[in-house]
């Protein structure tokens, strides 16, 4: 199989773990008999260098043309870099936005995943951090409060500020088909976070996840309130497979996850679009202060790979040698700096690229 690949390494660090990204996938093609295909472009601070713009026409166009896009991190030092003097719309987060909107990546997906190893970085109390668990946070990405209408105004001397909360069943209906879609990959059980006790929005958001479940006969679907949902990600986070929610709730709960994981090194992401086409990317930011050093932690871009090849091109075989690459080196008692821990053995980010790539091997 050949799989069209676009490669943004990005700012900082981003380049490092692209780097180490491509290895592993290279590996993977190797071992199984793909053919990786990888255009690079610029988006972020490095295209603004370039050519005075955080993401061109060009580079959108060469993006649309593959199948995926494999992202390192954008930005730098928002106190220092010349990159922040800029207008809003010419910083180097401008270009994310451009290109989650020019191609249409509507639902993102956050796993949050705490591996046996790491339990001790947990913030959790250990008889709720030795469950372990493995959820994946299914958020509507181009709806919801975020993108309603909104004014500030002032009435009778008073300042008032206006936002609007919008959602129609076609965009409803499209995020539950992927997140039933990924659930039947995974565990087979999908939680709906909503409000519908209080707002007409999350009701209609309730109706047409009921509806689409239908089509799912093999999914277990369960409904929470919002609330609750953030009281038992910290009570009880083993409970969850797949949560799917919309835009502002998917906001706070991912952050929310990631945190309970104690490492957002390892925390990979996706966004995807109507078809097979994703964005992925690691969480974590481009952390300037380290970029050349050779002691990121591409883990997280590492498993962003994995689930490219899982969700848009179904390799479940392949995406599965990575992410037991990844338990295997962990439990080997190999640790970039971020995640180190007494009694294991120290290594660098191309190391760590080595170690896993000898593992898929």
């Amino acid at each position: 199989m050949e799989l069209k690949i676009t490669c943004i390494p990005g700012d900082g660090i981003g380049p490092e773990i692209v780097a180490e990204a491509k290895k592993i996938l290279d590996t993977v093609a190797e071992k199984y008999g793909h053919t990786m295909n990888y255009t690079d472009i610029l988006m972020g601070g490095a295209s603004i260098d370039a050519y005075g713009v955080p993401l061109t026409d060009e580079a959108i166009e060469t993006a649309r043309n593959a199948d995926a896009v494999l992202m390192g991190s954008i930005g730098g030092n928002t106190s220092t870099s010349p990159w922040y003097k800029l207008p809003p719309n010419l910083r180097p987060e401008a270009g994310l936005l451009a290109i989650r909107k020019a191609l249409n990546l509507f639902a993102n997906l956050r796993p949050a995943v705490l591996y046996e190893e790491l339990a001790g970085a947990c913030p959790l109390k250990e008889e709720i951090s030795a469950a372990g668990f493995d959820m994946m946070i299914m958020r509507e990405l181009t709806g919801g409060l975020y993108f309603g209408e909104r004014r500030t105004v002032e009435e009778n001397g008073v300042m008032k500020a206006i936002d609007t909360l919008t959602y129609d069943e076609n965009e409803i209906r499209r995020i539950a088909v992927k997140g039933f879609d990924i659930a039947m990959k995974r565990r087979k059980k999908v939680t709906s976070v909503d409000k519908a006790n209080v707002l007409d929005s999350s009701r209609l958001w309730r109706k047409v996840v009921e509806e689409v479940a239908k089509d799912y006969p093999e999914v277990t679907l369960e409904h929470m309130l919002v609330d609750n949902c953030a009281m038992q990600l910290v009570r009880d986070p083993a409970q969850f497979d797949v949560i799917l929610t919309e835009n502002m709730f998917g906001d706070i709960l991912s952050d929310e996850a990631s945190m309970v994981t104690g490492s957002i090194g390892m925390l990979a992401s996706a966004s995807l679009n109507d078809s097979k086409f994703g964005l992925y990317e690691p969480s974590h930011g481009s952390a300037p202060d380290i970029a050349g050093q050779d002691i990121a932690n591409p883990i997280a871009t590492i498993l962003s790979a994995s689930m490219m090849l899982r969700y848009s091109f179904d390799l479940d075989k392949e995406a599965d040698a990575i992410d037991a690459a990844v338990r295997q080196v962990l439990k080997d008692g190999y640790r970039t700096v971020d995640i180190m821990s007494e009694g294991c053995t120290r290594v660098g980010c191309r190391q760590m690229g080595d170690l896993l790539a000898e593992r898929i091997r």
